[in-house]
């Protein structure tokens, strides 16, 4: 193993002996020569100790830790991780459920693999590269994942076209690296929904809502229901299952309706209760009445990166003020957060200056995060993005 290294300043490994997974850039005070974008390389201290190896990228995060001590990154590297990655989902009864064949198999630096993403969606695993050092190795990967898997899935699709530094000129390109497959249906607790992981959002479908969705279940009994920016229409048909009386989905794009209104009529066909709405969410919020008794806010990120945070704290605010105006006394409100840089008490924080605001009395019923199958690395607390709230609103 001839990785080349890159040294840290004096003082900077501390983190990496903390097992953070992450080099900033600020940290490194030399590099050796003629190291590549995606390139594995070894980190070493000052005093020339090895500390980590992981795969180099331009930017402010360097490196990517791999691992913390000095082994080679190969296919026997890569199996390993994967082959723990199924073990925890199969403990914990998310993988191998005759009722629920949609997961995350691999969640980045929740699973010792920083930069790459794997859900399953019944027998396609949809790959993610999050980093250039994943996109490098994505064949070593496929590989692996075939071995780990088994008969579990018969394709890999490589969706990684958005997820990657478009300055790295990679060429990357969407596909199948393993088999190929046109039934893009699969099933979630019992219910099925087709999974656009061609042109969809992230991977094809929000699979880190799944526990929330079916919380929202057991609300949804008689309630008039509306879902913002409903995308594949899942809280619909949750809330359809659970026996609301209405259930009206809303996305300003014209796909995610098309596609909510498949996966509706895939589990409800030619049911009268659902309508769907391809319009921007303020301005239905705006023109709505109080006719809804549960109402579920799961925007897009309204932050990406830190120099967003306030602005995207605003908006948080201002959807949840219409939320509130609009809900019936008595309502339930879902609402949620995805923006990574907006910590759970930005969020609550917004949401509190909504609620005084619109002067309803409010209360949480339930503090809600992404599932299990979304794990957080306990050294990397950045891996805690999703965030939710439920109210009840007198």
């Amino acid at each position: 193993m001839s990785y080349k290294s890159i040294q840290l300043k004096k003082g900077k490994e501390e983190s990496l002996r903390r097992f953070h997974p992450w080099v900033f850039s600020g940290a490194i005070a030399r590099c050796d020569d003629g190291i590549q974008e995606g390139e594995t390389v070894r980190v070493i201290t000052a005093g020339g100790e090895h500390i980590a190896t992981g795969h180099y990228q331009i930017g402010s995060i360097a490196v990517r830790v791999l691992s913390f001590d000095e082994r080679p990154i190969d296919e026997a590297f890569w199996y390993e991780r994967l082959q723990a990655a199924l073990d925890m989902r199969i403990r914990i009864g998310i993988a191998d459920n005759p009722d629920n064949n949609t997961y995350r198999l691999v969640h980045g630096e929740g699973d010792n693999l920083p930069g790459l993403v794997v859900d399953c969606y019944g027998k396609t695993a949809v790959m993610q590269a999050h980093s250039v050092g994943m996109h490098v190795n994505r064949e070593q990967i496929a590989r692996q994942l075939i071995r780990v898997m088994g008969a579990r899935i018969e394709n890999i699709y490589y969706k990684s076209e958005t997820t990657l530094p478009f300055k790295a000129s990679l060429g990357q390109e969407n596909g199948f690296i393993c088999g190929g497959c046109e039934d893009n249906t699969a099933v979630e607790n019992g219910l099925r929904f087709h999974v656009d992981w061609l042109r969809g959002q992230k991977t094809g479908f929000f699979v880190d809502q799944r526990e929330n969705r079916s919380l929202l279940e057991k609300y949804a009994k008689d309630k008039t229901v509306l879902n913002m920016f409903c995308y594949t229409g899942g809280f619909s048909f949750y809330a359809m299952r659970g026996g609301a009386k209405l259930v009206h989905s809303v996305d300003s794009s014209a796909k995610a309706i098309e596609l909510t209104n498949a996966n509706v009529a895939l589990n409800f066909p030619n049911d009268t209760r659902h309508e769907a709405f391809c319009e921007d969410a303020f301005k239905f919020l705006d023109a709505a009445d109080d006719k809804y008794d549960l109402i579920i806010l799961d925007p897009p990120a309204f932050a990406k990166h830190r120099s967003a945070l306030h602005n995207a704290l605003k908006g948080y605010t201002r959807l949840n003020v219409k939320a509130f105006e609009r809900i019936r006394h008595g309502g339930i409100l879902f609402t949620f957060s995805c923006s990574q840089v907006v910590t759970k008490d930005n969020f609550r924080n917004a949401v509190f200056t909504a609620a005084a605001q619109s002067g309803r009395n409010v209360r949480i019923l339930h503090q809600l995060h992404q599932p299990a199958d979304h794990p957080i690395n306990i050294y990397h607390p950045e891996g805690e993005y999703l965030k939710g709230l439920v109210l009840y609103v007198e």
